[in-house]
């Protein structure tokens, strides 16, 4: 993985706790296990394109996003590809490899330019052996991440694509915890179309009917949710008009 560390040397123990504590899976650590934890987090750049792991590499790592987006995704032999996850700040990803000791299920990319934590599972997994409250956490991390995929699954089989277009902008919305004034999504209609499993030009045909209803604003690189109602409803019903 490409990386540089020498911010660790720049950023005090003081910035990194206050960093991680505005991670929500170590929001409730006390300022002492936040320190240790610290101590163990490598600071680290990257840049959009570069390589975090991919699929069939060991579990070394645990991942804490500082800023940019991550991408998780996998790819068939004839070049396709599909975007499990998009990782922003405050969030973690590379858990279950972790975990569980197996080799990591899918790639992690960076999908814009990154500052991320790398901890090393030697380090971390005594340190949340030490901290019952955190293995819960994990727990629960887990099981969001489970239900996530449960409703991408869900989509892709029963919903048709104005159905599952609108899902997945909801959920990105929502996931990102933005506020209602600004809910804009920093993603391409190549990779909501790598979200959703339709092809570009489906995506873009319905995005810009949206536009036209003030649904959506289409932006370089992002699109804007305007009308959360309209596209809940439409995500509810499970099917629309492309038109």
């Amino acid at each position: 993985m490409p990386h540089d560390n020498t911010g660790d040397a720049r950023r005090p123990p003081s910035s990194k706790v206050s960093v991680l504590r505005k991670h929500e899976i170590f929001s409730d650590l006390d300022n002492e296990a936040l320190e240790q934890l610290g101590r163990y987090a490598k600071h680290t750049v990257l840049k959009r394109g570069a390589t975090i792991f991919s699929k069939g590499d060991p579990g070394n790592s645990l991942y804490a996003v500082i800023s940019g987006t991550v991408k998780i995704s996998i790819s068939s032999p004839d070049g396709r590809n599909a975007i499990l996850n998009l990782i922003g700040p405050g969030e973690t990803f590379g858990e279950m490899s972790v975990l569980d000791g197996q080799t990591r299920s899918a790639d992690a990319i960076a999908n814009t330019n990154c500052e991320i934590y790398v901890i090393d599972r030697r380090d971390f997994l005594p340190f949340m052996r030490s901290q019952s409250a955190l293995s819960m956490k994990f727990i629960e991390l887990l099981c969001a991440r489970l239900r996530w995929t449960s409703d991408q699954v869900e989509q892709v089989i029963l919903q048709d694509l104005p159905g599952r277009l609108a899902s997945a902008l909801l959920g990105l919305t929502e996931k990102r915890k933005l506020e209602p004034t600004s809910q804009t999504i920093a993603i391409t209609q190549q990779e909501i179309s790598e979200m959703v499993g339709m092809t570009r030009e489906s995506i873009n045909k319905q995005l810009r009917a949206w536009a036209a209803r003030s649904w959506v604003r289409l932006e370089h690189g992002a699109i804007v949710v305007l009308d959360t109602a309209s596209l809940r409803e439409l995500a509810e019903a499970g099917a629309g008009t492309d038109d």
